[in-house]
């Protein structure tokens, strides 16, 4: 399984099209502590962008909607199951959650950060503004009680 990469064609997302606006897509599961750790994260994403931000959970539907609301990940729309095999999954290349991937209205990547990195995760949401032309937000700053990194 090869990694998805900057400038790779994103594979299709069913039901989703990505000539609509930028496409924010985060890779997660209900049993992974960093995952949790970034949700809130995502959620300030969420209600800055004005593009989508889709939820794409290596899990059951129910097991995300109870995870989004235990651990306040609010996404725009509801999350899409990627249960076993992990077809979705699979296509962009997970090997690990949480892994977030930027899709320009192309259709192709603009950027892929893996585990939670701050660096990473500011670095795409910057991206993103730019992409849309509004203001950079900033995620996580070094003073919000998370880590730098932590392996997914």
């Amino acid at each position: 399984m090869a990694h998805i990469a900057p400038g790779d064609a994103a594979p299709p997302i069913p039901g989703r099209d990505f000539s609509a606006g930028p496409t924010t897509l985060f890779f997660y599961k209900v049993t992974c502590p960093v995952c949790r750790m970034t949700a809130p994260v995502i959620s300030r994403l969420v209600d800055s962008a004005s593009g989508s931000v889709i939820g794409i959970g290596q899990d059951p539907a129910d097991a995300l909607s109870a995870f989004a609301r235990d651990a306040g990940l609010e996404l725009s729309e509801p999350p899409v199951p990627d249960a076993p095999p992990y077809a979705l999954s699979d296509a962009y290349g997970i090997e690990a959650v949480p892994t977030l991937v930027l899709v320009g209205t192309d259709g192709h990547v603009e950027d892929v950060v893996r585990s939670w990195d701050r660096d990473g995760y500011n670095r795409a949401a910057a991206r993103l503004a730019e992409m849309e032309g509004t203001e950079p937000l900033v995620l996580s700053a070094p003073d919000d009680g998370l880590p730098s990194f932590r392996p997914g």
